[in-house]
């Protein structure tokens, strides 16, 4: 591997698996394929080393760049995705050009040169799962916990379309032999993530004196997971895990909206009911939850980042410290939701 691509390399997630590969395998060249959309932040990747990290600005879906850059590349990690729920209720188009026309250019792309693709996916794809009160005895069995046996079952146009995208990869596998992996991820949390996203529009909220707002009750939980453990997994994943097959990525990290958004605020020296409460999504999921398992047992992977306290602290410490980072942006993200009487 040492020259790959990832795509969406300077959005949240991606630019953090950049981070982490120039930090980690100083032998490892990378180009970033992005069109730097709104979530996608040239800041990102500010500071790396320009010899090994080379940003490319272009569409995913653009089958004459994505051409050039495969034929000349080791492995593409496929990052980019229209990802935020709330956009694709309002207009589901560029969800279905990105994550499915997307995919479909570059697995072809791949396909034709016989290059390793790594496809990074979301525990969305299957659904929601019942609250843990809703269970018998609350306990841990067959079906509580989301595999790679689950059932695919999205309920949004992003779901719905990055569920897509991960049957597309497969069929390609079954179907041309594509050299390939897929992994689906919980709830990531950590630096360079967009304030639209639940945890950072929670914390310059408090950082801007906006009071925070919580959809409906709360009670949705989410699988939450350091972005920098999502990282080293896509990696382990991409030089060890055996092609055709799915991972799922996760660190036992379950928290309802109302946890996190109470710790936020007691982390900040916030009263702890210092919030509104505002119109839910439509067909909000209840719950995530991944069991690992075999990420564990196959590959000999473990989460770093198991105190959701401290990695949640460490995350407001860098919005705090980066404000520059997101304040240009925060007026123009709060009108929007507003509009929703979010």
């Amino acid at each position: 591997m040492k020259h790959i691509i990832v795509t969406g390399g300077a959005g949240f997630i991606g630019s953090n698996f950049v981070h982490y590969v120039v930090n980690h395998h100083p032998d490892v060249h990378v180009t970033v394929l992005d069109k730097l959309t709104y979530a996608g932040n040239k800041e990102n990747l500010a500071g790396l080393p320009e010899d090994r990290v080379k940003l490319v600005v272009g569409d995913i879906a653009d089958t004459e760049l994505v051409d050039r850059l495969v034929k000349e590349t080791n492995a593409v990690i496929h990052y980019a995705a229209e990802s935020h729920n709330d956009n694709s209720l309002k207009d589901p188009s560029p969800f279905v050009h990105t994550n499915i026309m997307g995919t479909y250019t570059l697995i072809e792309a791949c396909r034709k040169y016989g290059v390793r693709y790594h496809h990074v996916s979301t525990d969305e794809v299957y659904g929601d799962l019942p609250l843990r009160e809703d269970l018998p005895g609350h306990g841990e069995g067959p079906g509580e916990k989301f595999t790679a046996e689950t059932p695919y079952n999205p309920s949004s146009p992003y779901s719905a379309t990055k569920a897509g995208s991960d049957l597309l990869v497969k069929a390609w596998v079954r179907s041309f032999g594509l050299k390939a992996t897929l992994s689906n991820c919980s709830n990531n949390y950590g630096p360079y993530q967009h304030i639209e996203k639940f945890i950072p529009r929670q914390i310059t909220n408090v950082l801007a004196g906006i009071r925070p707002k919580l959809y409906g009750e709360g009670k949705n939980v989410r699988d939450w997971i350091h972005t920098n453990d999502h990282s080293s997994a896509v990696w382990a994943i991409l030089t060890e895990g055996r092609i055709g097959e799915t991972y799922l990525i996760g660190a036992d990290g379950e928290e309802n909206n109302k946890q996190v958004l109470e710790l936020i605020l007691e982390l900040m020296g916030q009263p702890k009911d210092a919030y509104d409460q505002v119109t839910d999504r439509a067909g909000h999921d209840l719950r995530y939850a991944i069991d690992s398992t075999k990420l564990n047992e196959e590959l000999g992977w473990k989460p770093a980042f198991t105190n959701f306290r401290e990695g949640l602290a460490d995350t407001i410490q860098w919005y705090t410290d980066h404000k520059e980072w997101w304040l240009v942006e925060k007026e123009a993200v709060e009108a929007k939701y507003a509009q929703n009487n979010q």
